[in-house]
Formats: structure tokens, sequence, C-alpha cells
């Protein structure tokens, strides 16, 4: 091939997210000689992702928001797009909620493959998860591939029908795992910087939207906080990485219950894997996930954890992490927690990493498989 192939990606934002992440570390780890990515995202503001996908010799384009009154307008603007773009012959959507618009387009103008990827068990709450569900509908037939990153996300995103499984194939969550392991060095270096040497931090990444739950973390930390002041020994703070619309309303709520000075929101972080070292303790309380990268990040960087039994069993590579229902008192996490922290450091951090390798969570891997379907068009 004297020109590599081009593959496009098509997201929401190019910024600092589960999905996104995931596909960068692919990107990062893919031969570019042979495949190279371009993006598609729904903004025209400059996202957090793009000069390193410049950098890496990729291209980031835009098409408008699709907001149901201008779906003529954002109809058109794909047809401009792929007849604008006619080397283009992979287009990996994970951006779901419109692929039966665009993923169709892209077939008629020539696009060899198309591939609807399902990263989400759930949808937004009100109108607009309603309006996700809507235009899902018979997604399973409008493209050449359906990936899933879970059983759940799958049954989520294309339904249960009886052919849904035909050219369904199952992607896990892939992450860098060597960048994840645990480092004692680099532990001692984050927890001093954020001034944590003495607390027994329990850590969660994700966005600040609704599913992921923030509210009962912020109980769970309170209930922390009393275990400590009846035993006087345990001295607990939260870390949270990650932005969002909720991210003001959490604070204030922390302030409100007088945990401020137990909270430490750190926004995004491009070096996120520095972070999990800091940590004692991983939460995932969520509502839903597809399958969470970040429960395998945590479980390469050796840490216990608990995420709610909503999130898919998928995503327990490792003897580290539990599940629990959201459904019980905060106060029940808390104790799980507490005995972890009578336990700590019984637990070889250092393992992990090649656990989640063996357990095919190894992005080095999964570029190599990723680059052979590219290319050929077939699994």
């Amino acid at each position: 091939m004297s020109q590599p192939m081009i593959v496009l990606h098509v997201v929401g934002r190019l910024d600092i997210g589960g999905a996104e992440s995931r596909i960068m570390d692919l990107y990062r780890n893919i031969d570019r000689e042979k495949v190279q990515f371009v993006f598609c995202q729904h903004t025209s503001d400059r996202c957090a992702f793009e000069e390193e996908v410049e950098s890496l010799g990729g291209k980031v384009y835009h098409v408008p928001r699709f907001n149901v009154k201008n779906y003529f307008t954002y109809k058109k603007a794909w047809e401009a797009f792929f007849r604008q773009h006619p080397e283009i012959k992979v287009v990996h959507g994970h951006m779901t909620s419109t692929a039966s618009i665009y993923l169709p387009i892209a077939k008629k103008m020539g696009v060899r493959t198309t591939i609807a990827h399902a990263r989400s068990a759930g949808v937004d709450p009100g109108l607009k998860g309603k309006l996700t569900t809507f235009l899902r509908k018979n997604l399973y037939k409008k493209c050449d591939y359906r990936f899933t990153c879970s059983n759940l996300a799958g049954e989520a995103v294309f339904g249960n029908q009886k052919d849904v499984n035909r050219k369904a194939r199952f992607i896990p969550n892939a992450i860098a795992v060597d960048q994840f392991a645990f480092d004692d060095k680099q532990r001692e270096q984050v927890r001093k910087e954020l001034g944590i040497e003495d607390n027994y931090v329990i850590g969660h990444v994700g966005r600040f939207a609704p599913m992921k739950n923030h509210k009962y973390m912020l109980k769970i930390l309170e209930q922390c906080v009393k275990l400590e002041e009846e035993n006087s020994t345990l001295q607990v703070k939260m870390l949270f990485l990650g932005d969002g619309n909720l991210r003001e309303e959490i604070q204030s709520q922390a302030v409100e219950m007088g945990l401020e000075s137990r909270v430490l929101m750190l926004g995004n972080k491009k070096d996120v894997y520095r972070y999990y070292q800091a940590m004692d303790y991983f939460l995932l309380p969520s509502f839903y996930e597809g399958l969470p990268g970040t429960a395998i990040e945590a479980q390469a960087s050796g840490l216990p954890g608990i995420m709610s039994d909503t999130v898919t069993e998928e995503a327990v590579v490792t003897d580290l992490l539990q599940r629990r229902s959201i459904e019980e008192e905060p106060i029940f996490w808390a104790k799980e927690i507490w005995k972890e922290y009578l336990n700590s450091g019984a637990q070889k951090r250092g393992m992990y990493a090649q656990v989640v390798k063996e357990a095919s969570f190894d992005v080095k891997e999964q570029a190599k498989k990723m680059l052979e379907f590219y290319i050929t068009g077939e699994w």
C-alpha cells in the first residue's frame, strides 16, 4: 500500500472521555503507515485531543450537532462530507444516536465498511434519551458490522432481535496496560503533589453526568468519615477526575454536607494513569455503563474497588473488583471500604497489569487485530 487506508471515526466531541480515550489508545498503537485515522466531531470547538491527532498525521472534521429540527441540514452536511472525501474506506461510528443517519449515507456514497459501535448500556434521562432510543431503532440493519464493548451495551443499542448477532463483534475496551501498571515512586510523587500523603484515598474517574451517580459517592464518603470518627484511624479523602455539567452541583453538595475538605476535584487529566497510582480504592456506583474503561484501568493499577451491579460483569477481570447494589444504603459500601483499609498492603498491586493483559484488554494486541480488520473489511 503506497498510501495508508483512511478510517473515519465519528464522535460527539474529541474531548477526554471513555470512548475517546480508547480510540486514542488504539490510534497511538496502530501501524499508521498502513491505516490512518481521521475524525468527525459534532462541534466546531477545538477539543482536547485535536492537537495530538494532528501530530499523528490525522485530521479533524466537523458537522453540525443534531437537534431534530436540523434533520435535513444534518443529512446534507454528511452527504457533502462524503462527497468531498472519497478517500475514506471505513466509517467507525462511536456516536450511535445518529449513526442510523450517517452510516447509510456513507454506504451510499461508496464507503466500503460501516461500523456502529455500542459503548453505553443506557441513555440520558428525559426527552433526549427517548429520542436516542428512537433514532437507534433498527440501527443493526443499517451497518455492515456491529461492535459492542459488552452484552448489555449491545442490547441497549441494537436491541435483542433474533438476527441482531449477525456480524456482531465483542471489542474489549482495551487500554495501554503498561502505562497503568503500579509504580510506587509515581504514587509517592503524586500524593506529595496533592498533599494527601497521610490519607486513605478513594478515587473515581468519570464525567460529572447523571449516570455516574456522584451524589451516592458523596454519601459513601460521609459514612466513611463517620467510621473514621468512631475508630480514629481512617483519614479518608475522595479524589474525582473528570468534568461535566454536574461538577458545580456536586461541589456545592459536598460543601453542604461538610465534606469540602475531604474532596479533591481535579478535572480532566491526560496523564490520568498517574492519579490511579495515588489512589487506595476505586469507586464506580454508576446507574449504567457499557464496559467502563476506568474499571479496567483501576484493576491494571492494582486497585481494589466496588462498582454497581448494574454495570456488566464483563468488567470484572481480576479478584480486586466486586459488585454491589446501589439500592443498598451507602453505609454498606463504606464498610467494605473500611474492611479493605484494615487489610491494606496485603495486595501486591504490581502483579495485576499482567492479569489484565491476559484478559485481552491490552491495546497493543487489539491494535494488531483492528489493523487487519480495517484493511480487509473482514473479521
